[in-house]
């Protein structure tokens, strides 16, 4: 009868193992899904993060070069004038040389000036100051430069001022 009374005591705890390891199991399981989602809140914190830092770096490049397009733009009229004593003859001496180290540090800094002659006229980079007609062109075109237009980096912070023909 022993062999009896241990086949019952045998199953109870075979029952009572199997209950633990479907209790434990269960309970891995919810540590499991639990570490899943703060492992995918923690992705979506980091790459927040990330997206955080470049919105930043983005932002504060682009106010650097908004602050320095300013900056650029109050020496224009210096560069006009400096353009004009060149044209007159008075750049000379040491001078000169100021002038050459200003027109330098602009173009490092990204100015850029453009002063074409016969190119079509583009409302984008040139103000039209005279209008005339002519036969000699065959489409709108900026046929003389009154004043130099100039651009940092790629915008445009001072139109050409431009004379336009049209065709006849």
């Amino acid at each position: 009868m022993s062999e009896n009374q241990n086949v019952p005591a045998e199953e109870g705890s075979d029952q009572e193992l199997s209950d633990a390891v479907d209790a434990a199991l269960a309970e891995a399981t919810v540590v499991v899904d639990e570490v899943a989602t703060l492992t995918g809140d923690l992705q979506r914190l980091q790459a927040d993060y990330a997206n955080y830092r470049k919105r930043v770096e983005r932002d504060r490049a682009t106010a650097h070069e908004i602050t320095t397009s300013l900056v650029v733009a109050e020496f224009l009229p210096i560069l006009d004038d400096i353009e004009r004593a060149d044209s007159h003859g008075e750049l000379t001496g040491g001078f000169k040389a100021v002038a050459d180290r200003l027109q330098a540090i602009t173009t490092k800094l990204g100015l850029t000036k453009f002063d074409d002659v016969n190119v079509p006229f583009d409302p984008m980079i040139h103000e039209a100051l005279m209008h005339s007609t002519s036969s000699d062109v065959i489409e709108t075109t900026a046929t003389q430069i009154l004043q130099p237009g100039y651009k940092f980096k790629d915008k445009v912070i001072r139109p050409a001022r431009v004379a336009v023909t049209d065709p006849e």
